[in-house]
Order: structure tokens, then C-alpha cells, then sequence
């Protein structure tokens, strides 16, 4: 089995680290950290090893590079020399949000094996979306990072060019959908639900009808006209969304985040 290792021990480093564990054992996942506790906490709860910098650069197959886009260069300069002794082969893993491949390379990626991807937080719990895109990785490798990291979610290879728009709705999308879950229970307690009973029936309303347009593969304007009786309730609150411009807001986020990471590069 390969060994993963995680430079940066994050929300979504944390959140992939705890689905790699899903496939590797403890000795098989080496977590560094700025923070030195903080990897060593996350170690502490997945039997993981706890590390620095250096010695992932040195050990890891797949080094996971978990920093903001403006670290990248600087970890590079830290971490490329170990990289540059090493004799085998390894892969660099980067989750940083805007920085296309050319990008990363720029910033002291060189010629490794790179895998460029864009991962949610729901990756924590197996539920999340992977967005990736390789570049100099042989089919070996890439076959050795999907099956590693299949307890993350769905991994879906795309483009380099689209990684920011794919990220606009699956990455930054969690957080709209939480705000959706929580005016969704909003609206249940000012009719009478106590708020852990509305949170529950919104949440699980929302799971229930994603899994049913993804396991029907119905497109949700026809599963929404389904439940659309004439006269019926549910068109009228359909109307009152319309009415509030909801479709125009939930686009018009996703383009902002869009273009929030056109301006990251």
C-alpha cells in the first residue's frame, strides 16, 4: 500500500486524512502541521504519525499539499530540496483553491507527478465531491489515488481549465446549502416545529431528494413537477421562491465564487 501524507492538517486536509484512513492503516498516513498540536491531535484520533514537514517530503508516495494558495511557494522552497534527494518516484497532491497545474509549477511544483484536485468538506464523512486532474502521474499512480481515496466520495476527473467553476458549486456549494438547510428550519419553526425537529426534517429533505435525482438520474425539474400537485401547496411555495428570485441568487453565488477565485491566482 501506498503512504499518504498531509502537509496541512486543516478542514479540508483533516477532512481528507479521515478518508484515506477509511482505506490505509495508521502507519500508512503521515500528518504535519504549522500547528505541530494540531496534527498530533488528528494523529491521536486516527492512529496516524504525526510529523513534520520534511520528513512527509521524504517518506510519502502522495504528499498532499493542504496550504492557502499564498503558502504554496514558500512550502515549495522548504520542501523541495528533500524532494529533489529523493530517488523514487512520488506524487505532489494540491488543494489549493485558483492555482492551475502551470500554476503550481510555477511556484516550485517543477516536474513532479502532480494531481491537481478540488475536494468539499463532506469529504469527511464519504459523501463528498473530488474534482481532479493529473499531470506527468502514470495510470498506476492515478489508479493508486482513486482507490485510496474512494472513501472520500465521488472522485470526478475534470479538466484543469473548469476546476474553478467545478469548485464554485461543489466546493464553495456546502455552505449555500447549509444556509438553504437552515432557512428551510427557519421557516418550520415559525410554524411550529421546534428547531431540532425542523433542522432534522430539512436536512434529511434535502439527502432524500439528492439521492433520488442521483439514483433515478430524473432530471429535478421533473421531480419537482412531481410533487407539484394542481392547486396544491407545494406550486405556491414553489411560486413565493420564484417570486424572492431565488433561482437568479443561487446562480448569481456561484458565480461570485467563481469569480472570487479568478481573482486568487
Amino acid at each position: 500500500m501506498a503512504t499518504f501524507g498531509f502537509i496541512g492538517t486543516g478542514n479540508m486536509g483533516g477532512a481528507l486524512a479521515r478518508a484515506a484512513r477509511k482505506r490505509l492503516s495508521g502507519g500508512e498516513i503521515l500528518l504535519a502541521n504549522r500547528t505541530a498540536a494540531k496534527a498530533e491531535e488528528l494523529a491521536e484520533e486516527l492512529g496516524c504519525q504525526a510529523a513534520d514537514n520534511a520528513a512527509v517530503a521524504a517518506k510519502a508516495d502522495y504528499i498532499f499539499l493542504g496550504v492557502k494558495p499564498y503558502l504554496v511557494a514558500g512550502l515549495m522552497e522548504e520542501i523541495g530540496p528533500v524532494l529533489a534527494a529523493r530517488k523514487g518516484r512520488f506524487v505532489l497532491v494540491s488543494m489549493a483553491a485558483a492555482l492551475t497545474i502551470s500554476d503550481l509549477r510555477a511556484r516550485g511544483c517543477g516536474d513532479w507527478p502532480l494531481i491537481r484536485i478540488m475536494p468539499n468538506t463532506p469529504s469527511a464523512i464519504g459523501e463528498g465531491v473530488i474534482f481532479y486532474t493529473c499531470d506527468g502521474v502514470t495510470p498506476e499512480e492515478e489508479a493508486g489515488f482513486l482507490e485510496n481515496m474512494a472513501g472520500a466520495g465521488r472522485l470526478l476527473p475534470l479538466d484543469d481549465h473548469l476546476m474553478d467553476a467545478g469548485s464554485a458549486v461543489a466546493g464553495c456549494g456546502p455552505a449555500f446549502v447549509d444556509l438553504f438547510i437552515e432557512a428551510m428550519a427557519d421557516g418550520g419553526v415559525a410554524c411550529g416545529l421546534t428547531r431540532p425537529m425542523a433542522l432534522e426534517c430539512a436536512a434529511q429533505t434535502l439527502i432524500g431528494a439528492a439521492r433520488l435525482m442521483l439514483e433515478t438520474g430524473r432530471h429535478p425539474g421533473a421531480l419537482k413537477d412531481a410533487v407539484c400537485s394542481p392547486s396544491g401547496a407545494t406550486i405556491q411555495g414553489v411560486r413565493a421562491l420564484e417570486a424572492g428570485g431565488f433561482r437568479s441568487a443561487v446562480m448569481e453565488a456561484v458565480i461570485a465564487a467563481y469569480e472570487k477565485s479568478a481573482e486568487m491566482k
